[in-house]
């Protein structure tokens, strides 16, 4: 009658070692990850003429939630940006401001009445931060530049009379004159006989010559209105990221320890864990069975 609860007693013995071989897996588990907002994506992006800020522009709904707003440093275009500001704007149901635009275009005149046949009176527009409208001409902005020059060669002659020569010999005659600002060489000389034996040299010269003229013209011209839109119950959310120049990386000699030994160290104590908590579950099974055969 005195063995019951003896056997009692290992079987309890027994399930405490169960549950201790069977605690560091439990314990190993990862535990279940919050969950995440959904992504925010910008309805517009503007960068500094420095490149030193850069303003992201998140129109977001009732429901929409702000902490899905990128906050991480990130690099682009040489540039190591990080938030320095999230700024909340209640956007009005109709949103409405006066806007200019310039316009830029290439003319092969400098005419007025053909540069105005480029420039239509009124154009739509859509600014950066999604507000449109139908912007006019000012004719007092519109300007007219040269875009750039060429320049051509071409080849040019001139003749030249020499009389009273007496006799055809080339010495009395230039072998290079100006003319028109142009520097020419002698080509040919054609002689004539005058009536008391001289001679009349016909000398032909050639050279070239080089213009330049006006490849076109940049015309620019301002539109000015109305730009506007319906935000429907919007909220505006502006980050504002400032960049720092990135100094170029040196070079390393690769490291020779692994890079995850750590991490492997980590594992094997996790590994080790349940491991020992099986060898100490069958020494206190052994010891509990080892007790109770003694006690009989």
């Amino acid at each position: 009658m005195k063995r019951k609860p003896l056997t009692h007693a290992a079987r309890l013995l027994c399930a405490l070692a169960l549950c201790l071989s069977l605690a560091p897996a439990a314990f190993a588990a990862d535990p279940s990850e919050p969950t995440q907002p959904s992504p925010c994506y910008p309805t517009a992006v503007t960068r500094s003429e420095d490149g030193t800020e850069i303003r992201k522009m998140y129109d977001l709904g009732p429901e929409d939630d702000p902490s899905g707003i990128p906050r991480s440093d990130f690099e682009q275009d040489g540039y190591h940006y990080t938030l320095t500001d999230l700024l909340k704007q209640e956007l009005p149901a109709n949103e409405s401001r006066q806007h200019t635009e310039t316009v830029s275009m290439n003319s092969k005149s400098k005419d007025m009445g053909a540069v105005l046949a480029l420039l239509p009176q009124t154009k739509e527009f859509i600014t950066e931060d999604g507000l449109s409208g139908v912007l006019t001409l000012k004719l007092d902005t519109v300007k007219v530049e040269v875009a750039g020059y060429g320049s051509s060669t071409k080849t040019v002659t001139a003749t030249r009379t020499y009389p009273g020569l007496a006799n055809q010999d080339t010495q009395y005659i230039p072998k290079t004159i100006q003319d028109g600002g142009n520097s020419m060489t002698l080509q040919a000389v054609d002689w004539q006989t005058e009536g008391d034996g001289h001679f009349t040299a016909m000398a032909s010269y050639t050279g070239s010559a080089t213009s330049s003229y006006v490849k076109g013209y940049t015309v620019t011209a301002d539109y000015a209105g109305t730009v506007s839109r319906i935000n429907l119950n919007k909220i505006r959310y502006v980050a504002i990221f400032e960049g720092t120049t990135l100094d170029p990386v040196p070079s390393t000699p690769a490291d020779q320890t692994d890079p995850t030994g750590q991490e492997a160290q980590t594992g094997e104590k996790n590994s080790v864990l349940p491991v020992v908590a099986v060898v100490a579950a069958v020494l206190l099974g052994g010891g509990a069975f080892y007790f109770i055969k003694r006690r009989r």
